[in-house]
């Protein structure tokens, strides 16, 4: 599977879509980048003056990229319509802040993948290589009802 047809897959889009390039995937993991662009509009209230990217939105990328995208390559032809690749739980480290325009990288590793249900070591740093946040986040595959 192509690169660009998983980011085709994934089920979100502007402005909940942070993945901007899937360098990586294969069966283990998957390696991405996202630029936050300072126009977003949490930056306007968070935090005043002093703008910082929510670790939910930290959270959230590192699912996209670290999970979601993964799924996807590993349910290869199986994904239908009504997949879903639903976010669990998630057990996050932050590290540094993320400030507007920074670009980030997020690392995936597969801990667990079986019954529909899968786990990942994820780590994102940012453009200088520094980790900004690290941790697992997990997900289950299923259908919408």
């Amino acid at each position: 599977m192509e690169l660009n047809e998983i980011i085709a897959q994934l089920p979100y889009s502007v402005p909940f879509l942070f993945v901007d390039e899937l360098l990586h995937v294969d069966e283990n993991g998957a390696r991405g980048t996202y630029t936050f662009r300072e126009d977003l509009d949490f930056y306007k209230g968070h935090f005043k003056d002093n703008p910082v990217t929510p670790g939910v939105i930290l959270t959230e990328t590192m699912a996209q990229i670290g999970m979601v995208c993964l799924g996807i390559f590993l349910l290869k032809d199986d994904v239908k319509k009504d997949t879903v690749v639903a976010f669990t739980s998630a057990d996050i480290q932050f590290l540094k802040p993320v400030y507007p325009n920074e670009k980030v990288t997020v690392t995936s590793q597969k801990t667990f993948f079986r019954f529909g249900k899968l786990k990942c070591d994820v780590v994102m740093k940012n453009e200088a290589g520094q980790e900004v946040c690290k941790g697992i986040v997990a997900g289950m595959i299923t259908t919408k009802l």
